[in-house]
């Protein structure tokens, strides 16, 4: 909160005007809060294994796992607003689909090529409008849980997603995102283990004030609709 108001007032005195609105324009690119992770044992990295596949250890592959099991749920913290999903569409280089990868940006995790200390895992789902506290206790939550589960992240997919039919997206198994608030707090209500790492009394007060926020934003008449509508009935 500090270093947005810091920012603002920064940008005011500059008679400009900063926002950490995931999607304030149409057609183009929205705002990202791509998050690094990696996890230590000792003082090596606990992600590399020169001699493994990928030079990714077990507890790499698992712990990306666990992120991509419960992607569907910890969107709606990691990307709370209604217009948080509006940036999360395909060809904005902005994550839709669960799958990990090395070489594309479609993917929702990447590997980013340093080996050795530098090994990690890039999360690019979250935007700036998230709480970091509470995102990051629901992404770590959901990467250890693939290590406890000894989970198998699979294949990397280094394929440009975006360009994959359904067919092919159905053959390797690649998941979608949910499309919008509403769907992600359907996911998160349904998932023991988040709402227990963010505490039934955090998890009830987000989940009321984000239905909220839904219910409030379907029952406003959208100025695409008076474009759309206004003339033509």
């Amino acid at each position: 909160a500090t270093f947005k108001f810091v920012v603002r007032r920064v940008a005011q005195d500059h008679g400009l005007h900063a926002t950490f609105m995931p999607k304030p324009i149409f057609g183009v690119n929205g705002s990202g809060m791509h998050v690094n992770q990696s996890l230590l044992k000792g003082s090596k990295n606990a992600f590399y294994d020169p001699k493994a596949p990928w030079q990714l250890s077990k507890v790499a592959l698992s712990y990306v796992a666990g992120i991509l099991d419960h992607a569907k749920a910890f969107v709606a913290v990691t990307n709370p607003l209604v217009n948080s999903y509006k940036r999360l569409v395909p060809g904005y280089e902005a994550p839709t689909n669960i799958a990990w990868s090395e070489k594309n940006r479609s993917p929702l995790v990447r590997i980013p090529a340093k080996r050795g200390m530098s090994t990690r895992c890039e999360v690019r789902v979250p935007d700036p409008a998230c709480n970091p506290y509470l995102a990051f206790t629901v992404m770590l939550a959901a990467g250890l849980d693939g290590i406890d589960r000894k989970l198998d992240a699979g294949e990397p997919v280094n394929k440009n997603i975006f360009g994959m039919s359904q067919r092919e997206k159905r053959r390797l198994k690649i998941d979608e995102l949910p499309p919008d608030l509403s769907s992600a707090l359907d996911n998160l209500e349904k998932d023991r283990l988040l709402r227990a790492a963010l505490g039934e009394h955090i998890c009830q007060h987000f989940l009321r004030a984000k239905r909220q926020e839904w219910h409030e934003y379907l029952s406003h008449v959208h100025p695409w609709e008076r474009d759309r509508y206004l003339h033509q009935h």
